[in-house]
């Protein structure tokens, strides 16, 4: 008996679009907090380009990203504000020593309200009995405060900025507490600080013997290995560098 031609096409479309379903990937990439603006632009952009491929974006402080993944959350890629955190995700047997590479460069500053009296020069100046609230990420598991804790140590101000310290759980909060006026200064990021040149400025970038360099590399256990190097990839482009640069991050 002929086929009837129309449920042949039913048939024919039916696969096609079981075909397409299975070669779509959803790409879970796990990124630092500072780099919320940035990658949301990039995962559109390579959501355009790579069609069938969904980025789903998981974004928080470095140390916390870890412990997720620890702890067996799925993530395919994972992006580090610091080269300690993707040391211990390196060691943990999370992601491999040849998956992972530097794709970002950031840099430490000191922010205050858009309408503070006071402008901090130095980092000296913290100490003045005018300054009482300082927001720092915990340098425990953020690190923008192992940077800001490294930072006043070299400067021998660690102990004294203790009692004025406010601890927050990432680099956005801290943006947040300064931008509302909660506190009198806060450490940031550059990139952080340009995203609110409303309602904060720079008071001066803090001074580090290391760079900010961000690494990136795909998980050991990614179902999706070959679309996380892709995506990896495509953060040298020069289209997701344009994007980098927009927000204010510096080539590595």
């Amino acid at each position: 008996m002929p086929k009837h031609p129309l449920k042949t096409a039913i048939t024919a479309l039916a696969a096609l679009v079981f075909s397409a379903t299975a070669l779509a990937a959803d790409l879970t990439v796990s990124a630092a907090s500072s780099l919320t603006n940035a990658f949301k632009d990039i995962a559109q952009m390579y959501e355009a380009a790579h069609p069938g491929t969904k980025v789903q974006l998981n974004f928080g402080a470095s140390g916390a990203l870890l412990q997720q993944m620890a702890k067996g959350a799925p993530v395919d890629v994972f992006a580090s504000a610091d080269q300690e955190t993707m040391d211990r995700a390196q060691k943990e047997g999370l992601v491999n020593a040849a998956d992972r590479k530097d794709f970002a460069r950031n840099k430490l500053v000191l922010i205050v309200p858009a309408d503070a009296k006071i402008m901090p020069a130095r980092l000296d100046d913290l100490t003045q009995a005018s300054i009482t609230r300082v927001a720092i990420a915990n340098p425990a598991s953020v690190p923008v405060g192992r940077y800001s804790q490294t930072a006043l140590e070299a400067a021998k101000l660690w102990p004294a900025l203790q009692a004025k310290a406010i601890n927050t759980q990432n680099v956005r909060q801290s943006l947040d507490y300064v931008a509302r006026g909660e506190v009198d200064a806060g450490f940031v990021y550059a990139t952080d600080a340009a995203i609110m040149k409303d309602k904060v400025k720079i008071a001066f970038e803090v001074p580090l013997q290391t760079a900010i360099l961000y690494p990136i590399a795909k998980t050991a256990t990614s179902p999706h290995a070959a679309e996380a190097t892709s995506f990896i990839n495509y953060l040298s482009t020069p289209a997701a560098q344009d994007i980098l640069g927009k927000y204010g991050f510096a080539k590595p």
